[in-house]
């Protein structure tokens, strides 16, 4: 029977393509509708002059997990693509001091004896609690939240006095790190989510023990890479990707998804679709505005999402010697924090990432020339700031803080060519709700059963993938909502997983 049932799938972002390749591999006739000229969504490449950047993600983390999909699909991950594992993983820039995070824990150890008056007397502590709390609750984000069930299961019950539910990331730290630069360097991963360490719930805290644990990846040819190597996957088990193909809405009957309206008019039915657009702009844009009562257009402006990013993609004429992967704190990082979640105001102090990839991967860029990818946290574009008249003196901004925190004197001489993104052309261009660049907030009451469901709960024949339903944004766990979503699909119609 599956091979009769047709899976249209909307978006070719990590999760449309891992759920397309899991479903090919399980016999179902798989079509993929992409609107941009190459997959991977904001996990695509940016080709620019002979330079290649990444999107979106740069920190390939729980790489087991990236390949146990492909171990589904009776494929091995590093016959598609070359990895390489970081140490140190990334290198941490406060006004006072730098500090070399690594997977090493002897190397680490030293490090923290080195930069911090308290050492690393809490370090094995944290190790050890972390651990098991990864343990207790990595299973229950793996489970699918379209029932109350499901909180009756018994993991979830072991899992709960391990949820620290009146903890934040920031104050739950205090049980290891006294100083607030030491709990800094095990809680700035709140970004990966696009939350403030001091808001973002205990039970993230599990995120810098997965670097520590699993370690820090970086594909050759940027991340953009596992996209590609996605689709190749689905290509060779007979599933079609098609580009250049947006989706205008949804096509539905009396709730029920009956497949897809291309904006060239044309039609393709469909027995499920599954949606990897980004989820509040798909039921604000796909959707008819009173086809929808709990995630109406009314009220998915209610709901709490992430900041947004200032991203500069730049490629150099030079190499410049710094770390693959640099986290600057600003000065006053609490302050910096309040702006950009609570206040949804700009900051003249404020965080920056930069990767450095080239030091690492020659393949990025021109022979002697590099790539150069900024990232600056930004309040969403519920701060009504007008990006159009304040791009231009954001990027001054940006670049002095390279020179002055980074000691990259000369980088304005040395750009030979560059991108930028917004808040608002993440909205614009990049159809994310709101600019919010790591979709919902991923506060207590927007997780499992409060997240939208894998199975969209307003909608028969309908699944979600991605940052915008169950478990939540970042690749491992994009792809963990692939799984559970084609799970339940498989079931559906009786298909072994």
């Amino acid at each position: 029977m599956p091979k009769t049932k047709h899976i249209v799938i909307i978006g070719a972002g990590p999760g449309g393509l891992c759920a397309g390749m899991l479903l090919s591999k399980r016999g179902f006739k798989v079509s993929i509708f992409e609107k941009n000229s190459d997959v991977g969504g904001r996990n695509r490449p940016i080709n620019q002059d002979g330079f290649v950047f990444d999107t979106g993600p740069t920190f390939l983390l729980m790489k087991y997990i990236l390949d146990e999909m492909f171990q589904l699909c009776d494929k091995r991950s590093e016959d598609y693509l070359e990895f390489f594992k970081l140490d140190p993983m990334y290198r941490l820039l406060f006004s006072d001091r730098a500090v070399d995070v690594y997977s090493d824990r002897d190397k680490m150890r030293a490090e923290l004896q080195q930069a911090f008056p308290e050492g690393s007397a809490g370090f094995d502590a944290y190790l050890k609690q972390e651990g098991a709390r990864f343990k207790k609750l990595y299973p229950c984000i793996q489970r699918d939240y379209s029932s109350w069930k499901a909180f009756f299961s018994w993991d979830l019950i072991r899992a709960v006095p391990h949820l620290a539910l009146n903890h934040s990331v920031f104050s739950n730290l205090g049980r290891y790190f006294k100083e607030e630069k030491m709990r800094l360097v095990f809680s700035f991963q709140s970004k990966y989510l696009g939350m403030s360490p001091w808001e973002c719930p205990a039970l993230f805290t599990m995120l810098s023990y997965l670097d520590h644990e699993y370690g820090i990846y970086h594909v050759k040819g940027g991340l953009n890479k596992i996209a590609d190597a996605m689709a190749k996957v689905i290509t060779e088990q007979g599933g079609t990707i098609h580009t250049n193909s947006p989706v205008e809405s949804l096509i539905i009957d009396n709730k029920v998804v009956k497949g897809v309206r291309l904006a060239d008019g044309s039609e393709v039915l469909a027995d499920e679709v599954v949606v990897n657009a980004d989820f509040a702009h798909a039921m604000t844009h796909l959707v008819k505005p009173d086809e929808l009562k709990q995630h109406s257009p009314e009220k998915l402006k209610k709901l709490e999402y992430s900041c947004s990013t200032f991203m500069l993609y730049l490629g150099v004429n030079k190499r410049y010697d710094i770390a693959h992967h640099n986290i600057v704190f600003a000065e006053d990082y609490n302050t910096n924090v309040a702006n950009i979640f609570r206040n949804k105001i700009l900051s003249k102090d404020f965080s920056f990432y930069v990767q450095n990839a080239s030091v690492t991967d020659d393949s990025l860029a021109p022979a002697g020339e590099s790539t150069l990818y900024v990232l600056v946290p930004m309040p969403n574009n519920q701060s009504d700031i007008d990006w159009d008249s304040t791009c231009a003196a954001m990027r001054e901004q940006v670049l002095d803080a390279m020179e002055s925190r980074l000691g990259l004197t000369d980088i304005r001489e040395h750009i030979v060519c560059e991108k930028i993104i917004t808040p608002k052309t993440w909205a614009t261009e990049e159809n994310v709700f709101m600019g919010a660049t790591f979709s919902l907030s991923h506060k207590f009451s927007q997780l499992l059963y409060w997240r939208p469901h894998n199975k969209f709960q307003e909608l028969d024949r309908c699944y979600l993938v991605g940052g915008g339903t169950h478990p939540g944004s970042g690749l491992p766990t994009i792809y963990e909502s692939a799984r559970i979503s084609t799970d339940l699909i498989c079931q559906k119609y009786g298909v072994a997983g």
